[in-house]
């Protein structure tokens, strides 16, 4: 991109919330102040865009808000805008407003709407905000730490109940078509087995286990089930956990408490540091990026790379969606989906060695 004065920075989040957002747009908010830039909030996502419900933003405005859950913008899904006229129409709201380009914070759907502006002449950087952790290009989203803390608190407190009743408590954890939260918090509740969908999962092992530990007098037990695997599956194994150990057992879903919340440590820092990146980057002439952490390290990363590595590893590839990368990148690409894959069994094989 051709680097150009920018006046007036617009920030959006869409999609699902995630705490920390509210983090990043304070960030963002302060680095572009910092820098001379104006800075408005774009209400509702890219809905907000096409409907011109836009407010400016002082460094006031954001000074309190790095502790607020969900996200100070607001978000909605915005079908119009998928579509050439509801573009057309977010591009003339840019004009309208002198906008000169955008910080757009989400998951996937979000970077689509980005890359697709950034086409279009209108800048726009993505900024990965999903507590789901499932953006293959990076190794952390921002919310995914603080839904993990949240579910070991809930999890926490179910153990002590089923210690008090001996029984086992399936939980089923949010992470859309991942598993990321399911294993990790897996691992942090001591869960007697975990089911996701990127490994195997072996049932009669669990049953034999448990009824192992059983013997052995143990009265608790935790099992971590990742939603990917479809609405019914935590509840069909609950019973059949019972029906095959003679342990009674519960379900639970807290779904939608794990997007809400204070956002930690983790995720505040991770904010500030990508919304900084993110400023430094639009107003050096980058756009059409996602920041990302990798190895420790915040890079920007082509958001068609990004979608379409994050398809390869989810096994949704289309025809053509390769065409376009060359040899190097489609090496990169395999490379990054092989470290993933190795990540969950690496994980699967611990929680199966140290659960109980």
């Amino acid at each position: 991109m051709e680097k150009k004065k920018f006046r007036k920075i617009g920030i959006l989040s869409s999609g699902g919330d995630a705490p920390g957002m509210s983090a990043v747009i304070k960030s963002v908010t302060c680095s572009a102040i910092a820098r001379g830039v104006e800075v408005v909030g774009i209400i509702g996502g890219y809905a907000g865009l096409i409907n011109e419900d836009i407010r400016p933003l002082s460094i006031m405005d954001v000074s309190g808000i790095i502790a607020q859950g969900g996200t100070y913008l607001k978000s909605a899904r915005c079908n119009e805008f998928k579509y050439e006229e509801g573009m057309q129409k977010a591009i003339a709201t840019c004009k309208k407003f002198d906008i000169d380009g955008i910080v757009a914070i989400g998951g996937d759907g979000t970077f689509r709407g980005a890359t697709d502006l950034s086409i279009r002449g209108v800048p726009c950087i993505g900024i990965p905000g999903t507590i789901d952790n499932d953006i293959t290009a990076t190794d952390y989203t921002i919310g995914y730490d603080t839904a993990m803390n949240t579910i070991v608190r809930i999890g926490d407190q179910l153990r002590d109940t089923s210690e008090s009743h001996a029984r086992c408590c399936v939980m089923e954890v949010m992470g859309r078509d991942a598993g990321y939260i399911a294993i990790e918090t897996g691992i942090a509740l001591n869960a007697v087995g975990v089911a996701l969908i990127e490994t195997p999962f072996d049932k009669e092992a669990l049953f034999e286990k448990i009824i192992k530990m059983r013997e052995l007098g143990q009265r608790s037990f935790m099992v971590i089930v990742a939603e990917g695997l479809g609405t019914e599956f935590g509840e069909a194994l609950t019973k059949e956990i019972e029906e095959r150990t003679g342990v009674e057992s519960r379900f639970v879903r807290p779904a939608h408490i794990v997007r809400g919340g204070t956002p930690t440590l983790r995720d505040r820092s991770l904010a500030g540091v990508m919304g900084d990146k993110a400023v430094d980057l639009l107003l050096n002439g980058v756009s059409d990026v996602v920041i990302c952490s990798r190895k420790n390290q915040i890079v920007a990363t082509d958001i068609k790379y990004a979608l379409i590595v994050d398809r390869m590893f989810k096994n949704k590839l289309k025809d053509g969606d390769l065409d376009a990368f060359s040899a190097e990148e489609l090496e990169s690409m395999k490379a990054l989906c092989e470290e993933r894959r190795a990540y969950f069994n690496d994980m699967y094989d611990i929680m199966k060695t140290i659960g109980c």
